[in-house]
């Protein structure tokens, strides 16, 4: 066999989804896999629907995630000249034909035919004209067999077989001039080499067609892998109300492109019992074979706690970069990137996104936060205030705030006063959080930096 050649193309009418997020997935690791190419391609036939928007949010998403091309983007609008000569050779070998019904009257059949109960299909009315109708600008229909059988040889679902009496002729040149969707995607596939195509299972049904195209123009097939759909927790289709959303929203969520990509993965492909891969791992093992038959369910929970672990997993120092969008987002500046990789430690092990790390780490930035009022009532109390005020004169006299000497003085303090250590922890970390969980108050008090330390110890002395 030559080398493996696979594509992505997405239609630009809108973002990059976590089904299309998928798909192309499972086409950049099996082309890494064996050691192929990646094609990435735009079909943006659809003069009314492509946005250039929605293919710059499709090509930032597709980078995000870490998905390179090797050849691409390649635009089908820059092919027509393609489409055209090919149709023309349709025509010219008999297996295409004008057709000049216009849209209504296409309409009216469709109707008619289901008020019939039957199978709303093109009946075929142009397919021996002689000559054509004046004042009528033709679409080009493929003249597809009546009889036989076609036969889809999936590497995922095994063969299916379909009636060619059963598929009526399609558009491949509609009258504008424009290629439809299956005849560009197969021209297209064939030119470029494509020896593997996978993509979702609604795509199932337009496949026998794309194969008689292949044949009647004289091309070798690809071998089709047509992916399981994912559906939502209640086994419907995945939709926004199951919270499945774009590429770019998950980034804008705090999620990490790591964590997404092996989510996704996931979804539909298995090795063994193994839930967390490196993007090396997910090249090495990828297999068609190992793609499931039945539907994946999206569980938003378990990919929340994926992204928590890969949190968890990075280096701080990435993470600090990485942060700093939504700390800007919320109106803040840190100090320093040592100071913020410093921040990051301490919050680290308690975040599962980088939204949720940056508004855990609101206290650090600002001082004007609400204390929690059941808990001042119960730590900032009068007998507090003297322990309170012994810490703040001590620190006041210490050097920088060194995580060891600050532990001792709280330790000594509550020995001198026969309080317990936990007592004045929870009073200081109210202090300076507003809260009664946070990271290490010794942590904290290093960070915040003994004139800030000092500022909101004297702020809550002052109330109490």
């Amino acid at each position: 066999m030559g080398k493996v050649v696979l594509r992505f193309a997405p239609s630009p009418t809108g973002y990059l989804h976590i089904g299309g997020a998928r798909t192309a997935i499972f086409n950049w690791l099996y082309a890494r896999n064996q050691n192929g190419k990646f094609i990435l391609r735009i079909e943006d036939t659809d003069q009314v629907r492509s946005t250039k928007e929605s293919i710059t949010a499709i090509l930032e998403s597709l980078t995000w995630l870490g998905l390179d091309w090797d050849e691409g983007p390649i635009y089908q609008t820059d092919r027509l000249p393609l489409y055209l000569e090919h149709a023309e050779r349709l025509l010219r070998e008999g297996k295409a034909y004008f057709c000049y019904c216009t849209p209504e009257e296409l309409e009216e059949k469709r109707k008619q035919a289901l008020k019939e109960k039957r199978q709303p299909r093109y009946d075929g009315h142009c397919r021996e004209l002689k000559s054509p109708i004046p004042g009528r600008k033709p679409a080009i229909r493929f003249k597809s067999p009546k009889q036989g059988v076609t036969v889809l040889k999936d590497l995922i679902k095994g063969p299916i077989e379909f009636e060619n009496a059963e598929l009526d002729d399609l558009i491949i040149l509609r009258s504008d001039g424009w290629p439809t969707y299956n005849f560009s995607a197969v021209v297209d596939d064939a030119t470029m080499g494509i020896t593997h195509v996978i993509r979702g299972d609604d795509h199932v049904n337009n496949t026998p067609r794309q194969i008689l195209l292949y044949e009647a123009l004289g091309y070798p097939l690809p071998q089709f892998a047509h992916v399981p759909m994912i559906l939502g927790a209640d086994k419907t289709r995945l939709s926004k109300r199951h919270g499945a959303t774009s590429v770019l929203a998950y980034r804008e969520m705090g999620y990490l492109p790591q964590a997404l990509v092996n989510y996704l993965v996931r979804l539909g492909w298995s090795y063994g019992d193994q839930e967390v891969f490196t993007l090396t791992e997910l090249i090495e093992k990828f297999s068609l074979e190992n793609i499931g038959k039945s539907p994946a369910v999206f569980n938003a929970e378990k990919l929340l706690w994926l992204n928590g672990l890969y949190i968890r997993q990075e280096n701080p120092a990435t993470l600090a970069e990485l942060i700093i969008p939504f700390i800007e987002k919320k109106g803040w500046q840190p100090r320093s990137q040592e100071w913020l990789i410093e921040v990051v430690k301490t919050l680290q092990e308690r975040s599962k996104t980088l939204e949720e790390m940056a508004s855990q780490a609101e206290f650090y930035f600002r001082d004007d936060f609400q204390i929690d009022e059941k808990a001042a009532i119960k730590f900032l109390t009068l007998e507090i205030r003297e322990p309170l005020e012994m810490l703040a004169s001590r620190l006041a006299s210490s050097p920088e705030l060194d995580e060891k000497l600050v532990e001792k003085i709280f330790r000594d303090i509550a020995a001198e006063r026969n309080i317990k250590l936990v007592t004045i922890a929870q009073a200081v970390r109210l202090a300076l959080t507003g809260k009664t969980a946070s990271p290490g108050i010794y942590e904290i008090m290093r960070i915040l930096g003994k004139e800030e330390v000092l500022k909101r110890l004297q702020r809550v002395l002052e109330k109490i």
